[in-house]
């Protein structure tokens, strides 16, 4: 099996909505008869002339203006309030475009104010910050555009309207090229601080569950059973003081020693559920075979990996089967499974097989998107095939690092 393989599985789309520029923003091709999509865009060159005339006063009162009083103390952060308020103009702009002319413009990361420190470190963040100066350089280029746009539409609904879809389609693709160009983010790095400030919510919300978690399963088991063993034994050292019958503090005792070894049992599946011994002592092989032996579906493990990837994430390869595996015992009807890890590059890939109903889905807030959530934190993949009668396969893909944190 290769990495060639496990991508194919990738359904269509899997890598999310295209991005700026993609074919699929193109609208239908224009046509003599005014369809749905000709009239949004006409719309669209009529309100030209009005958003240019707010955006071109907008700069020119308050851009301009604290411009000009930089030579003051009060300039730098009239300005900064001003490109603050130039990125709202161009959420608004975007939204026009999506809405009028269909394209998908991802809206650009907020600015950390919050980690910037003090005033001074925020007021310069807002100050040097590209998306504001670019929507500012947009207002100022639309209002001759505008102007342009309104004087030609007007008149071609009375005079032209035979050729208006196709002279609408020629002016909205000028319109569309200045949106991406001037209102998209800044770059692949903008658009990649956005997904991780995205997944880092992810991975808090993952350790918050999982802290829940850990408390209710010691509040409701292993504590419960130590507090009833405290109490049993005060009660079995009264007995005794008051020097009743042996054997009725040997019960009590007796009764202890079973909630000793449940408590303890407890303890032990917590800790394996945290982070198993054997992961830590023998690696990803041994430990995805302990997990396969507690499966209610005979499973065949086949790890071929040469070396140890980092802590983090051979923990996050453990934890993906295991709790795929509970899924084949559960849910699935199978009869056999398999789990396959094997190193391909600079990537981790597991492979879980089964031959059971299918009918696995991503949707709905089940295990399968929290694991998919998990993995696209850490720049993993996770794809489900499970048609309907199965067999299910869930490919997983984790970035590799070795232990000396190296990729």
């Amino acid at each position: 099996m290769t990495a060639s393989a496990s991508r194919s599985a990738v359904p269509p789309g899997y890598f999310g909505p295209p991005g700026p520029g993609h074919d699929d923003d193109r609208p239908p091709p224009a046509r003599l008869a005014f369809d749905p999509q000709t009239w949004r865009e006409i719309a669209h060159l009529l309100t030209n002339l009005p958003m240019a005339l707010i955006g071109f006063t907008y700069v020119m009162t308050v851009i301009v203006t604290g411009a000009a009083m930089t030579v003051t103390v009060v300039g730098f952060p009239l300005l900064a309030l001003g490109l603050g308020g130039a990125r709202l103009m161009g959420r608004f702009e975007r939204a026009r475009a999506r809405k009028l002319l269909g394209v998908r413009i991802d809206e650009p990361s907020s600015l950390p104010l919050r980690r910037a420190g003090g005033l001074l470190q925020r007021m310069w963040l807002a100050l040097k910050d590209p998306v504001a100066w670019r929507t500012v350089l947009y207002d100022l280029i639309r209002l001759p555009w505008g102007v342009l746009t309104f004087s030609v539409t007007v008149p071609s609904l009375f005079v032209l309207w035979p050729v208006l879809p196709f002279l609408a389609r020629g002016l909205t693709n000028a319109d569309r090229a200045m949106v991406r160009g001037l209102l998209s983010p800044s770059d692949e790095l903008e658009r990649r601080i956005a997904e991780l400030e995205s997944d880092r919510g992810v991975v808090v919300d993952t350790a918050a569950a999982d802290l829940r978690r850990i408390e209710r399963d010691l509040h409701d088991g292993a504590q419960a059973r130590l507090v009833n063993l405290a109490m049993g034994l005060g009660l079995a050292k009264e007995k005794l003081l008051e020097g009743q019958a042996d054997d009725v503090v040997a019960s009590m005792v007796e009764e202890a020693h079973g909630e000793v070894k449940l408590a303890l049992q407890e303890l032990r599946d917590l800790a394996r559920g945290i982070h198993p011994a054997v992961l830590t002592d023998r690696g990803l092989d041994a430990a995805l075979s302990s997990v396969a032996s507690r499966c209610t579906v005979p499973v065949k493990v086949t790890a071929d990996l040469t070396s140890r990837p980092a802590q983090a994430i051979e923990g996050i390869a453990y934890f993906t089967v295991s709790e795929l595996l509970q899924n084949v015992s559960k849910h699935s009807g199978a009869r056999s499974a398999s789990v396959e890890v094997w190193r391909s590059g600079d990537r981790l890939l597991i492979q879980v097989w089964d031959d059971g109903r299918g009918g696995a889905r991503l949707e709905g807030g089940s295990g399968m998107q929290g694991l998919a959530e998990r993995l696209d934190a850490v720049d993993g993949l996770f794809v489900v095939e499970s048609p309907e009668g199965g067999p299910t396969t869930v490919t997983a893909e984790l970035p590799w690092r070795d232990r000396g944190g190296k990729p």
